[in-house]
C-alpha cells in the first residue's frame, strides 16, 4: 500500500544538508510499522514527505513515494489535499497545538467530513459521536460541546485520533503521539491504536524515539540514524538479534528492572 524507494530530502538553504538519505521502506495493508530514532534522525521529515507536507521551498526531494498507486511526489496540492484526512489520517505529538482552542472538540473532530463529504451537519455530528465513542472518550455528547482546554492530555490525544479515523482512512500516521503523556496514559493510547488497527484494518506508521513503545505496538520496525534507515526487520527479530550497532545501543538504553536496581 505504501512504497518508499531511495528517498532523499535535503535543504538547499543549509548547504545541502540531508535530513533523509536514500531511505526505502514498504508498508502493507493492516500492518503496524514503527520508525524509531533519536531527534534529528529524519523520521518526522520522512513522515511529512509521505503526506506531501514536507517544506516545498528550499527543499530538494529525490526518489519515489507511492501510496495506493498515487505518486505523492508528483501530485498537485489539490490532489494531496484530497488524500490527506480521507485516505491518510495523522496524529501529532502535542494535541494542544493541533487543536484550535476556540472551537469545540466535536466540531474539530468532524472537520474532515466537512472537507471531504457532503454530509449534512446532523450526519457529521452522528459520525463524530461514533468516532468519539470508538476511541473511548467519556460522555461523547458532553465532550462534543467542550473546548480543548477542558480535556486532559490523554483525552485531547483521543480526540485527535477520533479526528484522524473518522473518514476511515487506509493509513494512520502517528508521530510521537504518546511522548507528552504520562506512562499510564501512554499505555492506554498504545492499546487503543492496536484495537483500531485490529478492528478497522487500517495500517499504522508509528514514529517514536522510544524503542520499548515500538515493541509494544508494531509488527515491524525501521531504525533511523543520521537520516538513513540502518535496520528494517520484524520487531522481535530486531530485539533478539539486532544487526546495526546503533540499534544495539538503542536496545541497551531501554530501562529494565535490573538496571534500575543497580542504579538504586
Amino acid at each position: 500500500m505504501l512504497y518508499v524507494r531511495n528517498l532523499s530530502i535535503s535543504f538547499t538553504n543549509n548547504f545541502g544538508v540531508e535530513a533523509v538519505h536514500d531511505a526505502s521502506l514498504q508498508l502493507s495493508k493492516g500492518e503496524r510499522l514503527g520508525i524509531v530514532g533519536e531527534s534529528g534522525s529524519g523520521k518526522t521529515m520522512l513522515a511529512l514527505a509521505i503526506t506531501g507536507l514536507h517544506p516545498r521551498t528550499h527543499t530538494n526531494v529525490t526518489g519515489e513515494i507511492f501510496f495506493d498507486g498515487t505518486n505523492i511526489l508528483k501530485s498537485t496540492t489539490a490532489q494531496l489535499r484530497r488524500l490527506r484526512g480521507k485516505e491518510i489520517g495523522t496524529v501529532f505529538q502535542e494535541p494542544m497545538t493541533s487543536l484550535n482552542p476556540l472551537i469545540k472538540v466535536g466540531k474539530q473532530i468532524e472537520e474532515t467530513l466537512k472537507i471531504h463529504t457532503d454530509f449534512p451537519s446532523q450526519k457529521r455530528r452522528e459520525l463524530a459521536l461514533e468516532a468519539m465513542e470508538s476511541v473511548e472518550l467519556p460522555y461523547p455528547e458532553q465532550t462534543y460541546e467542550k473546548y480543548p482546554h477542558q480535556l486532559s492530555g490523554g483525552q485531547r490525544q483521543r480526540a485527535m485520533i477520533a479526528s484522524a479515523i473518522i473518514s476511515e482512512p487506509k493509513l494512520l500516521i502517528a508521530d510521537e503521539p504518546t511522548t507528552a503523556l504520562d506512562v499510564s496514559t501512554q499505555g492506554q493510547i498504545i492499546d487503543l491504536l492496536r484495537r483500531i488497527n485490529e478492528t478497522r484494518g487500517l495500517a499504522i506508521l508509528f514514529i517514536s524515539h522510544d524503542l520499548s513503545v515500538i515493541r509494544r505496538l508494531c509488527d515491524r520496525v525501521a531504525v533511523m540514524h543520521g537520516g538513513k534507515i540502518v535496520e528494517d526487520a520484524p520487531t522481535q527479530e530486531v530485539f533478539k538479534n539486532p544487526k546495526d550497532e546503533y540499534t544495539k545501543r538503542l536496545i541497551s538504553a531501554i530501562p529494565t528492572r535490573d538496571k534500575r536496581r543497580r542504579q538504586s
